[in-house]
């Protein structure tokens, strides 16, 4: 559940902080007060795209906070992704600047857009004022049955499925034409992958062999500067070492007299010992480091093999080991689809795949085309389109990504007539009315806590939009349900009520929302049902549709 909504600097919104609760709330207010722009920048807070123009002119950029309720499948989701469960709510913010640049979190920890989306598709459901357009196209009808039905899993399965089919029935077909090409193509990678072979390269061997090849080369200097070091510190005839301890002897005398000279001596002793250290560790070095002619030509040698093939092979020598790897994977790919026999082999398998799947949802949606039609045209009776019904054709295809048939909605206005496509038939009032049935429907369906209806009441009115806001409230009984709406039938339904309007301040728009009280719900009833004006006669209607 939604709890809180921050919204700073965000369009024509100076500085809003909103909170909720279960139950049924509308926002209403006169057009282009800004009431769609909460909807917007709580997408925004859930991963959507933004850019600049979202940013509040004169704004160094737009921060939006959404606070949520945890619940067992965000919990897990955050788990899984290495985010910190938090004790009480689940906070997501973006900000975007005025150049564009955006900035994701998830509870204080920096996180993808990618994240908000998948982490926002738990928390809420946003069905948009456009919404019923995209029933007119036939994936998202298709996607809308699948969803209703919880066969996404399914489908995706399907689509997997047909690639892996279609990839291998490609590569038979380009078998048959390219025979010659893959065997030349194959000898080709046999060679290259017998040179790697006999190279023997291991990972990391390139840095290890130029680093000691960069030793020896330069061992005779190595030594030759050590030795000068150590002779400097501890064996010249003056060393550093002694002059060092003579002078902090010298100054401990004279710390007797002024103590203020401690914090040197402890310095120099600090420092005697470093140098100590210093003496000790190149004596060691020293000890170990000669000059060896025959292991230099050796390691030399190796460099220049290793140099060489990497050129042969257009690669950089530190990755020669690496593309051994992928020459490797791609000469086995080869040898095991070296005949068309096998080729044909694996085909019919991923094609006996796919279709053992892609029937089992056939059969599934043939079900919930069923059950979701009826619901719609049961919801259809009450939203003034009696006698309509509404029914879910499947209609047999060729076997595609999206399985073996093609889903179209179809729409019998009225009773006594044939069910025709839903494009054809539907006015924008009809349309409107199924959409938001189908909408009702699916979230029913859902699991997800907070609901979101942005002006999905648009082309409706008079008793219909009653029977709409009974509808939505109802839906309100056991989710959070925000809706953006123009209809005092609607808003008249609400649980609470937040008023959003506009106010010019010097030559600034900015937007604010209000909770509105019981007698300003009057107001604002009789504001929507009687225009600028109001009369004691909207007044009044506005109290009975209240307290209806």
């Amino acid at each position: 559940m939604l709890r809180t909504l921050a919204i700073r600097d965000f369009v024509i919104v100076d500085a809003i902080e909103l909170e909720f609760s279960n139950g049924f709330t509308v926002f209403t207010g006169e057009t282009g007060a800004g009431k769609s722009i909460l909807i917007d920048a709580l997408a925004l807070a859930l991963g959507g795209r933004g850019d600049a123009s979202m940013v509040r002119e004169g704004a160094a950029k737009a921060d939006i906070s959404a606070e949520f309720s945890v619940n067992e499948k965000t919990a897990l989701w955050l788990s899984e992704n290495d985010f910190s469960e938090p004790d009480s709510g689940l906070l997501l913010r973006r900000v975007i600047d005025n150049a564009g640049r955006s900035k994701a979190y998830i509870n204080g920890i920096s996180a993808t857009a990618t994240q908000l989306r998948e982490l926002g598709d738990l928390l809420v459901d946003i069905h948009g004022q456009h919404a019923h357009q995209s029933l007119l196209k036939t994936d998202a009808q298709r996607a809308l049955l699948d969803m209703q039905g919880g066969l996404q899993p399914a489908a995706q399965e399907v689509a997997a499925l047909f690639r892996q089919w279609r990839q291998l029935s490609k590569q038979r077909e380009e078998f048959a034409n390219n025979t010659k090409n893959i065997l030349l193509e194959k000898e080709r990678l046999e060679w290259q992958v017998g040179e790697l072979e006999k190279l023997q390269i291991k990972p990391g061997e390139w840095e290890a062999i130029t680093h000691e090849h960069s030793r020896l080369a330069h061992a005779a200097s190595l030594l030759e500067g050590a030795q000068e070091a150590a002779d400097v510190i501890s064996e010249a005839e003056h060393p550093i070492l002694s002059q060092l301890s003579a002078l902090q002897q010298k100054l401990i005398k004279l710390q007797s007299f002024d103590a203020a000279l401690k914090p040197v001596t402890d310095a120099l002793d600090s420092a005697r010992i470093n140098l100590q250290e210093s003496a000790y560790a190149l004596n060691d070095y020293l000890g170990r480091v000669e000059l060896d002619p025959a292991r230099l030509r050796e390691v030399e040698t190796r460099v220049d093999i290793i140099h060489t093939t990497a050129r042969r092979f257009h690669v950089a020598p530190e990755i020669l080991h690496q593309e051994y790897t992928n020459l490797s994977a791609q000469l086995q790919q080869l040898s095991g689809v070296s005949d068309i026999d096998e080729l044909r082999v694996q085909e019919e398998a991923a094609q006996k795949a796919y279709m053992t799947v892609a029937q089992k949802l056939s059969i599934a949606r043939a079900k919930n085309a069923k059950d979701l039609g009826s619901a719609v045209s049961i919801a259809m009776q009450d939203l003034s389109m009696t006698g309509g019904a509404f029914v879910i054709a499947l209609h047999p295809c060729e076997a595609a990504s999206s399985g073996l048939e093609q889903v179209e909605f179809l729409v019998a206005g009225h009773a006594g007539v044939q069910a025709k496509p839903l494009a054809k038939v539907a006015s924008g009032g009809e349309l409107a009315r199924i959409s938001l049935a189908i909408s009702v429907i699916t979230s029913c369906a859902t699991a997800t806590p907070t609901l979101i209806f942005d002006e999905v009441d648009s082309g409706i009115g008079g008793g219909v939009a009653e029977v709409v806001g009974r509808l939505l409230k109802r839906l309100g009984h056991d989710r959070q349900v925000l809706c953006v709406t123009h209809l005092p039938q609607v808003a008249s339904q609400a649980n609470y009520h937040f008023q959003v309007s506009k106010t010019q301040l010097a030559d600034k728009t900015v937007s604010h929302i209000d909770g509105l009280d019981n007698k300003q719900r009057v107001e604002e009833i009789a504001r929507m049902l009687g225009g600028i004006e109001i009369t004691p006669t909207t007044r009044k209607h506005a109290r009975e549709l209240l307290a209806s």
